[in-house]
């Protein structure tokens, strides 16, 4: 019988990691989501983002993505966090850096990917976003810093959870 590769003399298995990017654009009252057409996610509302490519830094790729899937542009991009996701099955973590932009240049629109679309903060469809926005999307509201580690079962229930707010990331 074949041995699961152990790292440190744990029992966890090891993981590699995806270096991933999310932009929120708030505006004062309300935040721009976007409806996962396709791919990972899809029919949720999220934050705009995706993989870093070779050679690009962890902001470079969130200000490309941010462009290709709501044709906007930011000048400032704040970091506001920082967490890493496990699927029970997969051995890859996914780990997302968080972005804030207050102001933008353009207008959204839809891409192939994504369909933009204002919310007032009173009104962020939760229900039909991942299950640990609820959680962060407070603290990133409110323009704080937090780091976070979810573990989920399938794309629904959260097994595991640490988040903390932070000064610095």
């Amino acid at each position: 019988m074949p041995r699961e590769r152990v790292h440190c003399n744990s029992l966890r298995p090891m993981f590699t990691s995806k270096l991933l990017t999310l932009v929120l654009v708030v505006q004062p009252g309300r935040v721009l989501l976007g409806m996962k057409k396709r791919g990972f996610g899809i029919g949720r509302w999220n934050g705009f983002g995706g993989k870093v490519q070779p050679g690009e830094t962890i902001e470079e790729a969130a200000r490309r993505e941010l462009q290709e899937e709501s044709a906007l542009t930011v000048d400032t991009l704040d970091k506001i966090g920082n967490i890493k996701f496990e699927f029970v099955g997969e051995t890859e973590l996914m780990d997302v850096h968080i972005f804030r932009a207050d102001s933008f240049n353009g207008e959204p629109t839809e891409s192939d990917e994504m369909r933009p679309q204002w919310f007032d903060w009173e009104s962020i469809p939760y229900d039909q976003m991942w299950p640990d926005d609820r959680m962060w999307f407070p603290l990133m509201l409110q323009k704080k810093k937090f780091l976070g580690y979810f573990k989920f079962q399938g794309h629904g229930v959260i097994l595991n959870q640490q988040l903390e707010e932070v000064d610095e990331i």
